[in-house]
């Protein structure tokens, strides 16, 4: 009985958080989609295909249930996974993320929570694993980021939120009025220590 509460718990989880990645780019133009908005070239509209294939690949090939499409190799990084080229459309990457999200979907809704698994880039010993730690691995992913997008949306237009229903209206003044007293402490504290 507990195993079924996780798995439906982690798995519900699993679903809010995708919503959450993608409701980042919603309203954004192509591109500042696409854009570098890191030194390292991180950018919205990448951060939904690296984690597609995330999904794609852990809930595939780790549970002997291959993706249906090709996948880049990993061992070939290059980075494409984490940007979308000029012929890759934002349709054509959410439509990957929705096909990836269906097929880990399949595989969790299969498989028991200690059904088990072999993650073959992960170092020995714990290239042996099972679905729960596999679907707590790339909810982490998926966490960490939606957390990268949240932050990178919020540089492009000010939008915050974790989901539409989240979403207020931005009071300017107040956002300025407090970034200016974590600045103030920030400073004091520089201070003080130096």
């Amino acid at each position: 009985m507990i195993d079924e509460f996780a798995k439906d718990n982690l798995h519900a989880r699993l679903r809010r958080d995708r919503k959450a990645l993608l409701w980042k780019l919603d309203g954004l133009s192509e591109y500042d989609a696409r854009r570098p908005l890191t030194a390292t070239g991180t950018n919205l509209l990448g951060l939904v295909k690296h984690v597609a294939g995330v999904e794609a690949r852990y809930f595939g090939e780790v549970f002997d249930r291959p993706y249906p499409e090709p996948l880049p190799r990993w061992q070939d990084h290059d980075g494409s996974d984490l940007w979308a080229a000029e012929n890759e459309t934002r349709d054509q990457i959410f439509a990957f993320y929705r096909r990836a999200s269906e097929h880990s979907d399949a595989t969790i809704d299969e498989l028991a929570l200690d059904a088990p698994g072999h993650v073959p880039w992960w170092p020995e010993p714990y290239t042996r694993t099972n679905l729960f730690a596999v679907l707590v691995h790339v909810l982490g992913e998926t966490n960490r980021h939606a957390g990268h997008a949240d932050i990178l949306r919020e540089g492009v237009d000010g939008r915050t939120g974790m989901r539409p229903e989240h979403e207020t209206q931005v009071d300017e003044e107040a956002r300025a009025a407090y970034r200016a007293k974590v600045e103030q402490a920030a400073r004091s504290a520089a201070s003080a220590k130096g």
